[in-house]
Order: C-alpha cells, then structure tokens, then sequence
C-alpha cells in the first residue's frame, strides 16, 4: 500500500484584514478522497500539529461539491483532521509522495517553514513525488536542491495566478504572489485561463494552478504512485 503525506497550514489570519483563513475544503478533500479511494494510506500533518484551520470562505455552500459535502458528513475524517501530526516529528523516508492543499493560509507559514523545506528537499532527493495546488505551490519557492540551487529553477511549475489574486482582491494583502514567487528563483511559470483546472508535471513535481485544479494534481500524483 502507497503511503501519502498531506501537509496543511497552521496559519489562520489573513494578514491585517481581520478576516480568517486556513486551508481551502476543496483542495483538501477532493484529493484526499480520490487518493483514499484508490488504497492509498494518508497520514495528516501541520506546523503546529492539531486542527488545521478552515479557510471560512471555502465552507461556504456556493463552494459546495461533491467532495465537501462528503468531507461536511464524514465524521471520521473530521476526526483524523483534529489530530494532524506536528510537521518537526516527521520522516520523509516514511512517505511515497506528499500533498499540500493550498488556500492562503500556506502563503503565511509554510512557504518559509524550516521543517517543510527539508520534508521537500528529502522527498525529492529520494526520488518521491510532491505535488501542490493552488497556492500551495507557494511551499516550492524557497526550497532547494542539495547543491543549494533552487529547486523549481528551470522547472515547468504552476500555482494560483497573479490575475486570478487580483480577482479575489487580495493582491495587496498577501505576503507573496505564487506566480511572481516561483518565477523570481527561476521557475517556468504557466498558467491556463484564470478558474479553469490546469496541472503541470516536471520531473517529480506536480503542480495545480487554482482549487479547479485539486482533483486533477491527485489523479497525477496517484498515477505516479502507481507507476
């Protein structure tokens, strides 16, 4: 059985707003399902361990499908959620591949987190899959190669678009843009219409451009644990 590693954010204000956020229903529950469904072992971590917070927005009904209303009525996985791992205490040699689900919340903590840089690092010196949605991608910008290099430095990536963040008002808000991130340590950002799900592999990267895009990075990342 292929063992998978979903890493969410800890962080829950949206800057100086006043507003909350977290990580994104969709992104987290779409992908967990599809990879669940298929026999895939799971296990949940986070910087701070515990509960992940909810982006409020992404639970809201006009967000609804299919995958949310069953992440809303399963209990269990509700359950398992509350109990996410601490990111310090885990192994990358443990995993197959790791997913981060996006929402903003990422952009706060783990873009920089020290914990999540090595879990990257290692993953991908180990041959292993890691694959990222929406803003999400905001994880790879930091993270290096064991020469010290850029790890997305000449890489086709993609992750939530510069236009699409000025369509939900929070380019100023944010502490970094995805798209200007990953192209500032030599990444080759593309992108699809903004909204429409589009997913760029290179390598052993899998990258998804917007929450349209969540089911689509781990349909990618099940057929590379399956190759």
């Amino acid at each position: 059985m292929k063992h998978v590693l979903f890493v969410l954010t800890s962080h829950d204000t949206l800057g100086n707003t006043g507003h909350k956020t977290g990580f994104w229903v969709e992104e987290f529950a779409a992908p967990y399902y599809l990879l669940a469904d298929a026999g895939v072992q799971i296990t949940l971590a986070s910087p701070k361990g515990g509960y992940p917070p909810i982006d409020p927005k992404s639970a809201d009904p006009a967000f609804s499908t299919p995958a949310t209303e069953r992440f809303n009525a399963d209990a269990a996985l509700q359950a398992k959620l509350s109990q996410t791992l601490p990111l310090a205490g885990i192994t990358a040699s443990d995993f197959d591949g790791v997913f981060y689900p996006g929402g903003h919340g990422p952009l706060w903590d783990l873009a920089t987190d020290k914990h999540s840089l090595a879990l990257i690092a290692a993953t991908i010196g180990a041959g292993k899959p890691v694959a990222a949605v929406c803003h999400a991608p905001a994880v790879l910008i930091n993270a290096q190669n064991a020469d010290g290099s850029p790890l997305v430095a000449g890489k086709h990536v993609t992750g939530f678009s510069n236009s699409e963040e000025a369509a939900v008002q929070l380019t100023d808000i944010v502490p970094l843009l995805v798209e200007d991130g990953l192209k500032a340590r030599g990444g080759l950002y593309v992108k699809a219409d903004d909204w429409a799900s589009h997913v760029v592999e290179d390598g052993l990267l899998i990258t998804g451009q917007n929450p349209a895009s969540s089911e689509a990075v781990a349909h990618a990342l099940l057929q590379r644990l399956q190759a």
